[in-house]
């Protein structure tokens, strides 16, 4: 059977050597006919036309030029798009017009949940700790604490955690949170009541699970329904000292609501997403005691980014041998849910 042809393309061209180890590489090279020293950053010139024109595979990445409705000429080849990222949809101008011609995609959502969750877990858990708020009082006092007179609401014995969105990192987080001894929530609407319960989680309405939580972290797609979803009456729901963790997207939470409620000092936040992002330079996030600002560090980084590139050379190997795709993403579904 002849090897498919495929390219690479994504922004910047070095970020293929971070995503692709040595043993990636060879995996790409033995189930495809591929020159992973060739990455496209743009599909307008002649070579990259020429290029585009001859595979049958386009493996993408962060940054990569959309293929768009123009390109169609160039790509009567294409049967595939696996992406190195969650929503391979988002590297094509027109993910229906590409279904309608038999392309399937891939992508590595999965594979990039495991550090965005492990992230989650981690400021859950210190969050429930109410780490934030005890650092800020011992850099104030300079002496340590009667641990024995805290009061309620530190500690993760028992605490509420509420989880928005069973996306598949939010899934992951819920799973994560299996063995602590926490009472979690969950609102998707997507969900049937026996499903969160399977995910070990209680379904709740959204406002409830604010309401009840000591720590609420996000998980939620960024849809024309859930922008601005956490609005300011919803942060308003919030129990005083209760942690907000926001390891979706920025415009998820409306960031005026959330900085005039942060002003407060009534709740803390820790945010790895923002909007815009990064803030502006007078954005009073920059300052806020209450707030632990990280520079999008969840999603994968270092040698975490080898686990993509994993998860992309077995799709490729999937694919070369005529084997369904482990992680399938429905181009006709993504286009009609994308975020314009």
């Amino acid at each position: 059977m002849t090897r498919p042809r495929a390219v690479l393309s994504m922004n910047p061209p070095r970020l293929a050597r971070s995503l692709f180890d040595e043993d990636a590489l060879a995996r790409l090279h033995r189930a495809a006919d591929i020159d992973t020293d060739l990455v496209l950053t743009e599909l307008d010139s002649a070579r990259s036309r020429d290029a585009l024109a001859g595979v049958d595979i386009l493996v993408a990445g962060w940054n990569a030029p959309v293929v768009r409705v123009a390109h169609l000429p160039y790509t009567a080849r294409l049967r595939a798009v696996i992406y190195a990222g969650g929503v391979a949809a988002t590297c094509l101008e027109d993910p229906a017009a590409f279904a309608a011609r038999g392309v399937v995609a891939a992508n590595a959502r999965v594979a990039n949940s495991w550090p965005v969750a492990e992230y989650a877990l981690a400021m859950i858990l210190l969050a429930g700790k109410r780490v934030l708020p005890a650092g800020r009082a011992y850099r104030r006092t300079r002496t340590p604490p009667d641990n024995f007179a805290v009061p309620e609401g530190f500690g993760n014995y028992r605490q509420t955690v509420g989880i928005v969105g069973a996306s598949a990192v939010g899934r992951t987080v819920l799973d994560l949170l299996r063995p602590f001894d926490l009472d979690v929530l969950l609102y998707d609407p997507t969900l049937a009541p026996e499903e969160a319960a399977g995910l070990g989680a209680r379904p709740v309405e959204l406002d409830e699970l604010m309401r009840s939580s000591q720590v609420i972290s996000l998980h939620q797609p960024l849809t024309p329904t859930t922008r601005g979803q956490i609005n300011g009456g919803r942060l308003a729901l919030m129990r005083d000292g209760a942690t907000l963790v926001n390891t979706a997207r920025g415009a998820v939470v409306d960031q005026e609501a959330l900085t005039a409620e942060l002003r407060t000092g009534r709740i803390d936040a820790v945010l790895d997403v923002t909007d815009p992002e990064p803030p502006a330079a007078d954005s009073e996030l920059w300052t806020l005691d209450n707030v632990l600002l990280t520079p999008h560090t969840a999603g994968s980084m270092g040698g975490e980014l080898h686990r993509i590139g994993d998860a992309v050379a077995g799709e490729v190997e999937r694919f070369a041998a005529g084997l369904p795709f482990a992680h399938p993403e429905d181009l006709t579904f993504s286009a009609r849910t994308r975020v314009r």
